[in-house]
Protein backbone atom coordinates (compact mmCIF):
# COMPACT_ATOMS: atom_id res chain seq x y z
CA UNK A 1 0.00 0.00 0.00
CA UNK A 2 2.75 1.89 1.02
CA UNK A 3 4.39 1.79 -2.36
CA UNK A 4 1.62 2.47 -4.64
CA UNK A 5 0.73 5.43 -2.49
CA UNK A 6 4.23 6.88 -3.34
CA UNK A 7 3.89 6.10 -7.08
CA UNK A 8 0.65 7.69 -7.17
CA UNK A 9 2.26 11.08 -5.42
CA UNK A 10 4.93 11.09 -8.08
CA UNK A 11 2.46 10.86 -10.63
CA UNK A 12 0.01 13.65 -9.74
CA UNK A 13 3.79 15.74 -9.46
CA UNK A 14 4.55 14.99 -12.88
CA UNK A 15 1.44 15.96 -13.97
CA UNK A 16 0.91 19.37 -15.85
CA UNK A 17 -2.35 21.27 -15.14
CA UNK A 18 -3.13 23.76 -18.48
CA UNK A 19 -3.95 27.06 -17.52
CA UNK A 20 -6.61 28.75 -19.76
CA UNK A 21 -7.26 32.86 -19.58
CA UNK A 22 -9.05 34.93 -21.95
CA UNK A 23 -7.80 37.48 -23.58
CA UNK A 24 -9.25 40.84 -25.38
CA UNK A 25 -8.10 41.05 -29.22
CA UNK A 26 -8.12 44.64 -28.89
CA UNK A 27 -6.07 45.75 -26.03
CA UNK A 28 -4.77 42.57 -24.28
CA UNK A 29 -6.48 42.83 -20.99
CA UNK A 30 -6.48 39.38 -19.23
CA UNK A 31 -9.70 38.19 -17.59
CA UNK A 32 -9.93 34.62 -15.46
CA UNK A 33 -13.44 34.22 -17.78
CA UNK A 34 -15.44 35.28 -20.36
CA UNK A 35 -16.31 38.83 -20.62
CA UNK A 36 -18.90 39.61 -23.69
CA UNK A 37 -17.58 43.70 -23.01
CA UNK A 38 -13.91 44.64 -22.07
CA UNK A 39 -13.34 46.59 -18.99
CA UNK A 40 -10.32 47.95 -20.35
CA UNK A 41 -11.18 49.44 -24.27
CA UNK A 42 -15.47 49.04 -23.71
CA UNK A 43 -15.84 46.93 -27.18
CA UNK A 44 -17.82 43.53 -27.39
CA UNK A 45 -17.05 40.68 -28.00
CA UNK A 46 -13.47 40.62 -28.23
CA UNK A 47 -12.61 38.01 -25.67
CA UNK A 48 -10.82 34.74 -27.00
CA UNK A 49 -9.33 31.57 -25.06
CA UNK A 50 -5.87 30.71 -24.67
CA UNK A 51 -3.92 28.33 -22.75
CA UNK A 52 -1.09 30.49 -21.16
CA UNK A 53 0.28 27.02 -19.30
CA UNK A 54 4.63 27.98 -18.82
CA UNK A 55 7.10 25.56 -19.75
CA UNK A 56 10.57 24.75 -18.80
CA UNK A 57 12.91 25.56 -21.59
CA UNK A 58 16.41 26.58 -21.59
CA UNK A 59 17.31 29.90 -21.31
CA UNK A 60 18.98 31.77 -24.09
CA UNK A 61 23.11 32.39 -23.18
CA UNK A 62 21.92 36.19 -23.69
CA UNK A 63 19.73 36.14 -20.93
CA UNK A 64 21.28 33.99 -18.43
CA UNK A 65 24.53 35.83 -18.83
CA UNK A 66 22.50 39.43 -18.46
CA UNK A 67 22.81 41.56 -15.31
CA UNK A 68 20.15 43.72 -15.71
CA UNK A 69 17.31 42.10 -14.05
CA UNK A 70 19.33 41.53 -11.10
CA UNK A 71 20.21 44.88 -10.38
CA UNK A 72 18.25 46.57 -8.23
CA UNK A 73 17.48 50.70 -9.43
CA UNK A 74 17.59 53.37 -7.09
CA UNK A 75 15.91 56.71 -7.15
CA UNK A 76 17.66 59.57 -8.51
CA UNK A 77 17.48 63.41 -8.67
CA UNK A 78 16.58 64.90 -12.55
CA UNK A 79 19.82 66.81 -11.91
CA UNK A 80 22.22 63.82 -11.11
CA UNK A 81 21.13 61.73 -14.44
CA UNK A 82 24.15 62.32 -17.10
CA UNK A 83 22.68 62.21 -20.63
CA UNK A 84 24.71 61.54 -24.00
CA UNK A 85 23.39 61.55 -26.78
CA UNK A 86 22.22 58.08 -28.73
CA UNK A 87 24.31 57.46 -31.52
CA UNK A 88 22.23 56.65 -35.05
CA UNK A 89 22.95 54.58 -37.51
CA UNK A 90 22.35 56.29 -40.70
CA UNK A 91 20.86 54.31 -43.68
CA UNK A 92 21.67 54.90 -47.34
CA UNK A 93 17.81 55.78 -47.31
CA UNK A 94 17.47 59.54 -46.80
CA UNK A 95 13.60 59.43 -46.13
CA UNK A 96 13.82 56.36 -43.84
CA UNK A 97 16.36 58.63 -41.90
CA UNK A 98 14.11 61.44 -41.53
CA UNK A 99 10.98 59.45 -40.82
CA UNK A 100 12.98 58.07 -37.63
CA UNK A 101 14.04 61.17 -36.70
CA UNK A 102 17.58 60.84 -37.87
CA UNK A 103 18.79 57.44 -38.50
CA UNK A 104 18.41 53.91 -36.38
CA UNK A 105 19.36 54.19 -32.54
CA UNK A 106 21.08 51.75 -31.12
CA UNK A 107 18.58 48.97 -29.02
CA UNK A 108 15.73 50.44 -30.56
CA UNK A 109 12.55 48.27 -31.47
CA UNK A 110 10.41 49.67 -34.48
CA UNK A 111 7.27 48.05 -35.10
CA UNK A 112 6.21 48.58 -39.43
CA UNK A 113 2.52 47.74 -39.97
CA UNK A 114 0.56 48.05 -43.34
CA UNK A 115 -1.77 46.27 -45.95
CA UNK A 116 -0.77 43.30 -47.38
CA UNK A 117 1.03 43.53 -50.62
CA UNK A 118 2.07 47.73 -50.03
CA UNK A 119 5.66 46.56 -49.99
CA UNK A 120 6.70 46.19 -46.15
CA UNK A 121 9.01 43.31 -47.20
CA UNK A 122 10.28 45.18 -49.83
CA UNK A 123 11.40 47.89 -47.75
CA UNK A 124 13.27 46.20 -45.23
CA UNK A 125 14.74 43.59 -47.41
CA UNK A 126 15.89 46.46 -49.36
CA UNK A 127 17.01 48.20 -46.67
CA UNK A 128 18.88 45.12 -45.57
CA UNK A 129 20.89 44.96 -48.83
CA UNK A 130 21.68 48.52 -49.08
CA UNK A 131 23.73 48.45 -45.79
CA UNK A 132 26.51 46.32 -46.39
CA UNK A 133 29.29 47.33 -43.87
CA UNK A 134 26.62 46.24 -41.23
CA UNK A 135 25.86 42.45 -40.48
CA UNK A 136 21.86 42.73 -41.06
CA UNK A 137 20.25 39.17 -39.77
CA UNK A 138 16.47 39.07 -41.63
CA UNK A 139 13.98 36.76 -40.12
CA UNK A 140 11.57 35.12 -41.90
CA UNK A 141 8.60 33.50 -40.97
CA UNK A 142 6.32 33.80 -44.19
CA UNK A 143 8.95 33.02 -47.19
CA UNK A 144 11.54 30.58 -48.26
CA UNK A 145 14.84 31.54 -48.74
CA UNK A 146 14.41 31.18 -52.69
CA UNK A 147 11.61 33.30 -52.87
CA UNK A 148 13.68 36.43 -50.62
CA UNK A 149 16.68 35.41 -52.86
CA UNK A 150 14.56 35.84 -55.86
CA UNK A 151 13.03 39.04 -54.56
CA UNK A 152 16.56 40.56 -53.59
CA UNK A 153 17.76 39.73 -57.20
CA UNK A 154 14.53 41.83 -58.35
CA UNK A 155 15.20 44.94 -56.30
CA UNK A 156 18.32 45.94 -57.25
CA UNK A 157 21.46 44.17 -59.13
CA UNK A 158 24.18 46.10 -56.83
CA UNK A 159 22.43 44.47 -53.65
CA UNK A 160 22.17 41.08 -54.95
CA UNK A 161 26.06 42.13 -55.69
CA UNK A 162 26.87 43.53 -52.38
CA UNK A 163 25.14 40.71 -50.09
CA UNK A 164 24.91 36.76 -50.94
CA UNK A 165 21.47 35.72 -49.32
CA UNK A 166 22.90 32.85 -47.09
CA UNK A 167 26.44 33.44 -47.69
CA UNK A 168 28.91 34.20 -44.13
CA UNK A 169 31.88 34.30 -45.80
CA UNK A 170 31.91 38.44 -45.52
CA UNK A 171 32.27 40.75 -42.20
CA UNK A 172 28.86 42.55 -43.20
CA UNK A 173 25.94 41.75 -45.71
CA UNK A 174 22.50 40.93 -44.89
CA UNK A 175 21.46 36.92 -43.34
CA UNK A 176 18.74 35.16 -44.13
CA UNK A 177 17.19 32.84 -41.55
CA UNK A 178 13.94 31.07 -41.99
CA UNK A 179 12.76 30.57 -38.53
CA UNK A 180 9.27 30.90 -36.58
CA UNK A 181 10.71 29.53 -32.74
CA UNK A 182 12.31 32.32 -30.83
CA UNK A 183 14.80 30.41 -29.01
CA UNK A 184 16.17 28.98 -32.06
CA UNK A 185 16.43 32.55 -33.34
CA UNK A 186 17.94 33.94 -30.42
CA UNK A 187 20.55 30.71 -30.81
CA UNK A 188 21.35 32.06 -34.32
CA UNK A 189 21.98 35.83 -33.26
CA UNK A 190 24.13 34.25 -30.46
CA UNK A 191 26.69 32.95 -33.68
CA UNK A 192 25.97 35.88 -36.01
CA UNK A 193 26.10 38.68 -33.69
CA UNK A 194 24.31 40.93 -36.46
CA UNK A 195 24.45 45.04 -36.00
CA UNK A 196 20.72 44.91 -36.85
CA UNK A 197 17.76 42.45 -36.74
CA UNK A 198 14.64 42.13 -38.89
CA UNK A 199 11.63 39.95 -37.65
CA UNK A 200 8.95 39.21 -41.07
CA UNK A 201 6.14 38.91 -39.28
CA UNK A 202 5.77 39.57 -35.44
CA UNK A 203 2.68 37.67 -36.17
CA UNK A 204 4.34 33.96 -37.06
CA UNK A 205 6.84 33.82 -34.68
CA UNK A 206 5.95 31.46 -31.26
CA UNK A 207 7.53 31.42 -28.16
CA UNK A 208 8.39 27.84 -26.36
CA UNK A 209 7.30 29.50 -23.13
CA UNK A 210 3.58 30.07 -24.00
CA UNK A 211 1.18 27.06 -25.16
CA UNK A 212 -0.41 28.66 -27.42
CA UNK A 213 -0.71 29.41 -31.43
CA UNK A 214 1.59 31.35 -33.22
CA UNK A 215 -0.41 35.04 -34.05
CA UNK A 216 -2.20 34.56 -30.72
CA UNK A 217 -2.29 37.71 -28.30
CA UNK A 218 -0.19 35.86 -25.62
CA UNK A 219 2.10 34.60 -28.46
CA UNK A 220 2.78 38.41 -29.64
CA UNK A 221 2.83 40.02 -26.33
CA UNK A 222 5.56 37.33 -25.07
CA UNK A 223 7.90 37.27 -28.47
CA UNK A 224 7.32 40.87 -28.68
CA UNK A 225 8.51 40.95 -24.82
CA UNK A 226 11.83 38.90 -25.07
CA UNK A 227 12.67 41.04 -28.67
CA UNK A 228 12.51 43.69 -26.30
CA UNK A 229 14.48 42.76 -23.94
CA UNK A 230 17.05 41.18 -26.49
CA UNK A 231 16.78 44.95 -28.25
CA UNK A 232 18.03 46.89 -24.84
CA UNK A 233 20.23 44.23 -23.47
CA UNK A 234 23.08 44.08 -26.42
CA UNK A 235 21.79 47.65 -27.72
CA UNK A 236 20.99 46.44 -30.89
CA UNK A 237 18.15 47.93 -32.70
CA UNK A 238 14.88 45.20 -33.86
CA UNK A 239 12.79 46.35 -36.86
CA UNK A 240 9.27 43.83 -36.49
CA UNK A 241 6.94 43.89 -39.42
CA UNK A 242 3.08 43.45 -38.69
CA UNK A 243 -0.07 42.41 -40.05
CA UNK A 244 -3.20 44.93 -39.89
CA UNK A 245 -6.68 43.89 -39.16
CA UNK A 246 -9.79 45.09 -41.68
CA UNK A 247 -10.07 48.30 -39.37
CA UNK A 248 -6.77 48.99 -40.28
CA UNK A 249 -5.32 48.59 -36.85
CA UNK A 250 -1.99 46.48 -36.42
CA UNK A 251 -3.03 42.80 -35.62
CA UNK A 252 -2.18 41.62 -31.89
CA UNK A 253 -3.14 43.27 -28.76
CA UNK A 254 -2.92 47.19 -28.34
CA UNK A 255 0.02 47.16 -25.54
CA UNK A 256 2.30 45.81 -28.83
CA UNK A 257 2.19 49.67 -29.75
CA UNK A 258 2.84 50.52 -26.52
CA UNK A 259 6.17 48.51 -26.29
CA UNK A 260 7.90 49.07 -28.61
CA UNK A 261 9.55 52.40 -29.24
CA UNK A 262 8.42 53.72 -32.83
CA UNK A 263 5.56 52.82 -34.88
CA UNK A 264 5.46 53.40 -38.48
CA UNK A 265 2.62 52.82 -40.82
CA UNK A 266 3.47 52.02 -44.50
CA UNK A 267 0.63 53.21 -46.67
CA UNK A 268 -0.76 53.84 -50.18
CA UNK A 269 -3.41 53.11 -52.61
CA UNK A 270 -2.40 50.06 -55.06
CA UNK A 271 -3.53 51.90 -57.92
CA UNK A 272 -0.85 54.30 -57.18
CA UNK A 273 2.59 54.30 -57.67
CA UNK A 274 3.41 56.04 -54.30
CA UNK A 275 4.21 54.42 -51.19
CA UNK A 276 3.83 57.16 -47.61
CA UNK A 277 5.74 56.17 -44.50
CA UNK A 278 4.36 57.79 -41.73
CA UNK A 279 5.53 57.89 -37.81
CA UNK A 280 3.14 57.22 -35.52
CA UNK A 281 4.50 56.88 -32.53
CA UNK A 282 8.52 57.74 -32.19
CA UNK A 283 10.48 58.16 -28.61
CA UNK A 284 13.65 59.42 -30.31
CA UNK A 285 11.66 62.14 -33.07
CA UNK A 286 8.88 63.84 -34.19
CA UNK A 287 5.88 61.48 -34.76
CA UNK A 288 4.44 64.01 -37.52
CA UNK A 289 7.46 63.23 -40.06
CA UNK A 290 6.44 61.93 -43.78
CA UNK A 291 8.85 60.02 -46.18
CA UNK A 292 7.43 59.49 -49.69
CA UNK A 293 8.17 56.46 -52.04
CA UNK A 294 7.72 55.46 -55.69
CA UNK A 295 6.92 51.80 -56.32
CA UNK A 296 8.86 50.76 -59.54
CA UNK A 297 10.31 47.32 -60.93
CA UNK A 298 13.27 47.43 -59.31
CA UNK A 299 12.11 48.51 -55.79
CA UNK A 300 11.20 51.21 -53.78
CA UNK A 301 12.39 54.85 -54.96
CA UNK A 302 12.50 57.64 -52.16
CA UNK A 303 10.96 61.10 -53.92
CA UNK A 304 12.79 63.71 -52.42
CA UNK A 305 10.70 66.39 -53.22
CA UNK A 306 7.29 65.26 -52.84
CA UNK A 307 5.31 68.38 -54.28
CA UNK A 308 6.88 68.31 -57.89
CA UNK A 309 4.67 64.62 -57.93
CA UNK A 310 1.66 65.49 -56.11
CA UNK A 311 1.16 68.63 -58.60
CA UNK A 312 -0.29 67.91 -61.99
CA UNK A 313 1.06 69.49 -65.30
CA UNK A 314 -1.18 71.61 -66.08
CA UNK A 315 -1.59 74.16 -69.63
CA UNK A 316 -4.48 76.02 -68.19
CA UNK A 317 -6.52 76.85 -65.52
CA UNK A 318 -9.36 74.27 -64.29
CA UNK A 319 -12.56 74.51 -62.39
CA UNK A 320 -12.54 73.32 -58.87
CA UNK A 321 -8.41 72.87 -59.31
CA UNK A 322 -6.86 74.51 -56.30
CA UNK A 323 -2.83 74.04 -54.84
CA UNK A 324 -2.92 74.13 -50.77
CA UNK A 325 0.62 74.62 -49.04
CA UNK A 326 0.81 71.99 -46.37
CA UNK A 327 3.53 70.71 -43.88
CA UNK A 328 3.96 66.97 -42.75
CA UNK A 329 6.90 66.90 -39.65
CA UNK A 330 9.14 69.31 -40.86
CA UNK A 331 8.42 69.30 -44.66
CA UNK A 332 6.30 71.52 -46.33
CA UNK A 333 4.74 70.29 -49.47
CA UNK A 334 2.33 71.62 -52.17
CA UNK A 335 -1.00 69.16 -52.86
CA UNK A 336 -3.47 69.64 -55.67
CA UNK A 337 -7.00 69.82 -54.32
CA UNK A 338 -9.95 69.14 -56.27
CA UNK A 339 -13.82 69.62 -55.62
CA UNK A 340 -16.85 68.91 -57.63
CA UNK A 341 -19.99 70.46 -56.74
CA UNK A 342 -23.13 69.19 -58.94
CA UNK A 343 -26.92 68.76 -58.68
CA UNK A 344 -27.98 66.06 -56.30
CA UNK A 345 -29.84 63.50 -59.23
CA UNK A 346 -31.22 61.74 -55.94
CA UNK A 347 -33.11 62.96 -52.86
CA UNK A 348 -30.77 63.07 -50.53
CA UNK A 349 -26.94 65.35 -51.76
CA UNK A 350 -23.69 63.25 -51.25
CA UNK A 351 -20.74 64.31 -49.01
CA UNK A 352 -17.53 62.16 -50.31
CA UNK A 353 -14.10 63.13 -49.70
CA UNK A 354 -10.80 61.14 -49.98
CA UNK A 355 -7.53 61.60 -48.51
CA UNK A 356 -9.53 64.53 -46.10
CA UNK A 357 -11.73 64.12 -42.69
CA UNK A 358 -15.44 64.05 -44.04
CA UNK A 359 -16.91 65.87 -41.01
CA UNK A 360 -14.45 68.88 -41.80
CA UNK A 361 -15.58 69.06 -45.37
CA UNK A 362 -19.20 69.54 -43.92
CA UNK A 363 -18.10 72.15 -41.35
CA UNK A 364 -16.80 74.03 -44.23
CA UNK A 365 -19.89 73.84 -46.27
CA UNK A 366 -21.70 75.15 -43.68
CA UNK A 367 -19.32 77.98 -43.04
CA UNK A 368 -19.79 78.90 -46.82
CA UNK A 369 -23.54 78.73 -46.92
CA UNK A 370 -24.22 80.26 -43.80
CA UNK A 371 -20.88 83.14 -43.93
CA UNK A 372 -21.25 83.81 -48.11
CA UNK A 373 -24.39 83.01 -48.50
CA UNK A 374 -23.70 79.96 -51.43
CA UNK A 375 -26.50 77.32 -52.07
CA UNK A 376 -25.12 74.42 -51.10
CA UNK A 377 -27.44 71.81 -49.29
CA UNK A 378 -29.42 70.57 -52.74
CA UNK A 379 -25.83 69.89 -54.13
CA UNK A 380 -23.74 66.99 -54.48
CA UNK A 381 -19.80 67.73 -53.51
CA UNK A 382 -16.83 65.81 -54.11
CA UNK A 383 -13.31 66.40 -52.52
CA UNK A 384 -10.10 64.87 -53.21
CA UNK A 385 -6.30 65.15 -52.25
CA UNK A 386 -4.20 64.24 -55.36
CA UNK A 387 -1.72 60.97 -55.05
CA UNK A 388 -3.14 59.25 -52.66
CA UNK A 389 -2.34 60.98 -49.44
CA UNK A 390 -4.10 61.88 -46.54
CA UNK A 391 -3.85 64.91 -45.50
CA UNK A 392 -4.77 66.91 -41.57
CA UNK A 393 -3.26 70.03 -42.14
CA UNK A 394 -6.40 72.52 -41.30
CA UNK A 395 -4.32 75.10 -43.73
CA UNK A 396 -5.75 73.67 -46.65
CA UNK A 397 -8.89 74.65 -45.40
CA UNK A 398 -9.16 77.79 -47.41
CA UNK A 399 -7.91 76.16 -50.94
CA UNK A 400 -10.38 73.30 -50.21
CA UNK A 401 -12.91 76.30 -50.02
CA UNK A 402 -12.19 78.33 -53.17
CA UNK A 403 -11.84 75.12 -55.18
CA UNK A 404 -15.70 74.22 -53.59
CA UNK A 405 -16.76 77.91 -55.38
CA UNK A 406 -14.74 77.68 -58.31
CA UNK A 407 -16.81 74.14 -59.19
CA UNK A 408 -19.82 75.56 -57.87
CA UNK A 409 -19.33 78.54 -59.89
CA UNK A 410 -17.54 77.41 -62.44
CA UNK A 411 -15.23 79.77 -62.45
CA UNK A 412 -11.00 78.74 -62.54
CA UNK A 413 -8.54 80.02 -60.43
CA UNK A 414 -6.11 81.80 -61.58
CA UNK A 415 -3.07 80.37 -62.27
CA UNK A 416 0.37 79.57 -60.06
CA UNK A 417 -1.97 80.87 -56.72
CA UNK A 418 -1.95 78.91 -54.15
CA UNK A 419 -3.54 78.83 -50.43
CA UNK A 420 -2.36 78.38 -47.13
CA UNK A 421 -5.12 79.22 -44.14
CA UNK A 422 -7.07 78.32 -41.74
CA UNK A 423 -10.95 78.78 -41.77
CA UNK A 424 -13.27 79.46 -38.69
CA UNK A 425 -16.61 79.12 -38.20
CA UNK A 426 -17.57 82.87 -38.44
CA UNK A 427 -15.69 83.11 -41.58
CA UNK A 428 -12.37 84.14 -40.46
CA UNK A 429 -8.73 83.19 -41.97
CA UNK A 430 -7.10 81.40 -39.14
CA UNK A 431 -2.91 82.03 -39.05
CA UNK A 432 -1.02 78.88 -39.48
CA UNK A 433 2.39 78.00 -37.90
CA UNK A 434 5.56 78.18 -40.08
CA UNK A 435 4.25 80.32 -42.77
CA UNK A 436 7.21 81.13 -43.64
CA UNK A 437 8.61 78.02 -44.84
CA UNK A 438 5.02 77.38 -46.81
CA UNK A 439 6.05 81.09 -48.67
CA UNK A 440 9.57 79.85 -49.67
CA UNK A 441 8.04 76.18 -50.96
CA UNK A 442 5.28 78.45 -53.31
CA UNK A 443 8.36 80.31 -54.48
CA UNK A 444 10.94 77.48 -55.27
CA UNK A 445 8.18 75.95 -57.44
CA UNK A 446 7.18 79.26 -59.56
CA UNK A 447 4.19 80.21 -58.15
CA UNK A 448 3.20 83.68 -58.68
CA UNK A 449 0.79 84.45 -55.65
CA UNK A 450 -0.23 82.97 -52.23
CA UNK A 451 -2.98 83.71 -49.85
CA UNK A 452 -2.50 83.35 -46.65
CA UNK A 453 -3.55 84.73 -42.89
CA UNK A 454 -3.35 88.83 -42.11
CA UNK A 455 -2.29 87.33 -38.39
CA UNK A 456 0.49 85.88 -39.93
CA UNK A 457 1.94 88.40 -39.98
CA UNK A 458 2.62 89.49 -36.42
CA UNK A 459 4.36 86.83 -34.37
CA UNK A 460 2.73 86.29 -30.63
CA UNK A 461 6.02 87.45 -28.84
CA UNK A 462 6.10 90.70 -26.81
CA UNK A 463 8.53 92.76 -29.33
CA UNK A 464 5.91 91.59 -32.42
CA UNK A 465 8.21 90.88 -34.87
CA UNK A 466 6.43 91.15 -38.36
CA UNK A 467 7.46 89.11 -41.62
CA UNK A 468 9.80 90.75 -43.78
CA UNK A 469 7.67 89.98 -47.01
CA UNK A 470 10.13 92.24 -49.19
CA UNK A 471 12.84 89.31 -49.31
CA UNK A 472 10.19 87.16 -51.22
CA UNK A 473 9.51 87.40 -55.20
CA UNK A 474 6.25 85.54 -54.64
CA UNK A 475 2.86 88.10 -54.26
CA UNK A 476 1.55 87.97 -50.82
CA UNK A 477 -1.70 88.46 -50.61
CA UNK A 478 -3.40 88.56 -46.91
CA UNK A 479 -7.05 88.45 -46.41
CA UNK A 480 -8.97 88.23 -43.23
CA UNK A 481 -12.30 86.93 -44.05
CA UNK A 482 -13.59 84.42 -46.86
CA UNK A 483 -14.98 86.81 -48.04
CA UNK A 484 -12.04 89.00 -49.01
CA UNK A 485 -10.89 86.22 -50.48
CA UNK A 486 -14.05 85.41 -52.60
CA UNK A 487 -13.68 89.31 -53.94
CA UNK A 488 -10.19 89.18 -54.63
CA UNK A 489 -10.74 85.95 -56.84
CA UNK A 490 -13.97 86.40 -58.19
CA UNK A 491 -15.06 90.14 -58.06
Amino acid sequence: MHIRTSKKICTSKTMAKSKVAYFCQSCGFESPKWLGKCPSCQQWNTFVEEVIEKVNVAVPTWKSNSTTTQRSNKPVQVSEITFDEEQRMLTPDKEFNRVLGGGIVAGSLVLIGGEPGIGKSTLMLQLALNMPNLKVLYVSGEESERQIKMRAERLTEVGSRRSEVGSQKSEGGCFVLTETSTQNIFKQIEQLEPDLVVIDSIQTLYSSHIESTPGSVSQVRECTAELLRFAKESSTPVFLIGHITKDGMIAGPKILEHMVDTVLQFEGDRHHVYRILRAVKNRFGSASELGIYEMMGEGLREVSNPSEILLSQRDEPLNGVTISATLEGMRPMLIETQALVSTSAYGTPQRTATGFDTRRMNMLLAVLEKRCGFRLGAKDVFLNITGGIRVEDPAIDLGLAAAIISSHEDMPIPFKTCFAGELGLSGEVRAVNRIEQRIAEAQKLGFEQIFISKYNLASSGKDKKHIDLSRYKIEIKTVGSIEEVFSMLFG
